[in-house]
């Protein structure tokens, strides 16, 4: 970590839940000193001084659901491959992470999970580069063959406590958010038992009745996963999953804003839905992130990137996309203005997951990771723990 003394400052800083015009940031050792406006104090004279004149200062994005970038994937577990993950991350804008797997054979997936609580041990030093892994999110094994996209159904699992115990013992309790079919048998019990170990739950690759849905957020569950992807089609009768994700005002849902996965017209139809306190934004994002076309790998299958575009067997298989990218694309598609949607990939991720001291926000004490957008929202400078990406 710097023991730099920096002072930045701006045309305006949201701090995650206010706007502050012509602020002052003061970090030191990585951490925010202060935090103040132009009109109630003056520059600290020691300091070395940035300014990003017309600019927004705001926390750094948070990640919930990704699996890796720079061509690797967080299944990897290694050093290097979470490194690449991070620092790839961070210069993007992205300050915090849940390292995503995906359904793989069960031992595997333990070698995996495994590796990466030793990784996510490490991220808790200072002299960590890049954005950080917070946690895991586990995307399976435990979801419905018939909307399971690309997860291998040799590989899906039934939601058992003893197999989620292996997972989670495994991980070192560092499991924070686990996708889960409500239909399957035993995906209540499963909520509830995980939601008790402080793991969120999150409704998806399903095809779930409403009543269901509505069982496994009862026994705990607190968001969706990509809505619209990988969900129970909606039907003016039986709303089932996709309708309750959308109706349901105490659900977060998490949304794929690449043009690709939603139309934009649907973007539109979900912010209006889940608006700035619920809305979460996440990429999905595989190792292609950041690479040219070609073919890599997710989870340790093979996937084909053509024109942004990700697929394996002609099945959408993550994205490309990173969250910068979906912050501009936001603002296209629906209109709403580069505050409003900033809560999107901070402030909500921070509150779902339960990370809300870690991230989301800039406040006196916690770690000086914040973007610098343009007035469209474009990213123009990174930093992570005070170090400029």
């Amino acid at each position: 970590m710097s023991n730099s003394h920096l002072v930045i400052t701006a045309a305006r800083l949201w701090d995650g839940n206010q706007l502050i015009q012509n602020p002052v940031l003061e970090i030191a050792d990585g951490r925010i000193l202060s935090l103040a406006s132009q009109t109630s104090r003056e520059l600290p004279a020691a300091a070395k001084h940035l300014d990003f004149p017309g600019a927004t200062l705001a926390p750094a994005f948070f990640d919930v659901h990704v699996h890796g970038a720079a061509d690797r994937d967080v299944m990897e577990a290694t050093r290097d491959a979470l490194a690449g993950v991070s620092n790839f991350l961070a210069s993007r804008g992205t300050g915090s992470y849940l390292a995503t797997t995906v359904t793989a054979p069960l031992d595997a997936t333990l070698r995996s999970l495994s590796g990466l609580a030793k990784r996510l041990a490490e991220a808790e030093s200072p002299d960590w580069q890049g954005a950080r892994p917070l946690g895991i999110h586990l995307e399976g094994p435990f979801l419905s063959h018939a909307k399971r996209g690309v997860h291998p159904p040799e590989y899906l699992l039934a939601p058992e406590i003893a197999t989620f115990d292996k997972l989670y013992e495994a991980a070192e309790g560092r499991v924070h958010l686990m996708t889960l079919a409500p239909e399957l048998p035993g995906a209540a019990e499963l909520a509830a038992h995980a939601t008790a170990k402080g793991v969120r739950i999150s409704v998806g690759h399903s095809n779930a009745t409403a009543a269901e849905t509505r069982a496994t957020i009862a026994a705990g569950a607190v968001s969706a996963t990509h809505t619209f992807n990988a969900m129970r089609p909606l039907d003016h009768r039986e709303i089932g999953i996709l309708g309750v994700a959308l109706s349901d005002d105490n659900l977060f849902a998490e949304l794929i804003c690449d043009g690709i996965h939603v139309d934009p017209a649907l973007v539109k139809l979900w912010w209006r839905a889940k608006g700035p306190r619920r809305g979460i934004l996440i990429t999905d994002g595989m190792s292609a992130t950041g690479m040219p076309d070609g073919e890599y790998s997710l989870g340790g299958f093979p996937v084909q990137v053509a024109h942004g575009k990700a697929t394996a067997n002609g099945v959408l298989a993550g994205s490309v996309l990173t969250l910068d990218k979906a912050l501009t694309n936001f603002v296209q598609f629906t209109g709403a203005s580069v505050e409003e949607t900033l809560p999107l990939l901070t402030r909500n991720p921070a509150a779902m997951t339960g990370f809300a001291n870690n991230a989301g926000s800039l406040q006196i004490g916690v770690p000086a990771s914040f973007v610098v957008l343009n007035q469209e929202g474009t990213l123009q400078a990174s930093f992570v723990f005070g170090k400029q990406q």
